[in-house]
């Protein structure tokens, strides 16, 4: 693990004990020689983190614009997706998620759809969003999978009906 990424795991292991500016401003120490595309993508969280979402935007966005790791590429593109939501454009989110499940190299799919099904419902599709998260959740129930998976199915057949 190189140095900066230990430093910055170190920092986000004790977030919720520090005041916002302070995390923002050990963030930002802990990527001092990080690569560009994950610097601003651990900028852009400590942002989101201490709700400026549009300070996080831009930073989310940079740092998609280089070559990152499959699953911090994932990460970035779900919290974009939650921060453009958090902004009022919860359409630009369901797009963004949308492709990210249909390319989904770095398993976070569950992830995806949670925020995906939020931003649904912002969009007034509560229905469609029940049934993405049911459908992702089933597989992981220890019994009642093939019910959860046919509600969902069905559920899902229902909200496209609208």
């Amino acid at each position: 693990m190189t140095t900066w990424q230990s430093r910055i795991d170190d920092v986000w292991a004790r977030a919720d004990e520090v005041e916002p500016s302070e995390l923002v401003r050990l963030v930002d120490e802990a990527v001092g020689d990080a690569p560009a595309g994950p610097a601003a993508f651990e900028r852009a969280g400590s942002f989101d983190a201490t709700d400026r979402p549009e300070l996080a935007e831009p930073l989310y966005r940079e740092a998609l614009r280089h070559r990152l790791d499959p699953e911090v590429r994932a990460r970035a593109v779900i919290q974009l997706a939650s921060t453009v939501r958090n902004l009022g454009r919860p359409d630009e989110a369901v797009t963004l998620l949308t492709d990210l499940l249909d390319d989904d190299a770095a398993g976070l799919g569950d992830a995806a759809v949670a925020f995906r099904a939020l931003a649904l419902a912002d969009l007034g599709d509560e229905r469609r969003g029940l049934a993405d998260v049911l459908a992702a959740f089933a597989p992981h129930l220890p019994a009642y999978t093939r019910s959860v998976s046919a509600y969902a199915e069905e559920l899902g057949a229902q909200g496209t009906k609208r």
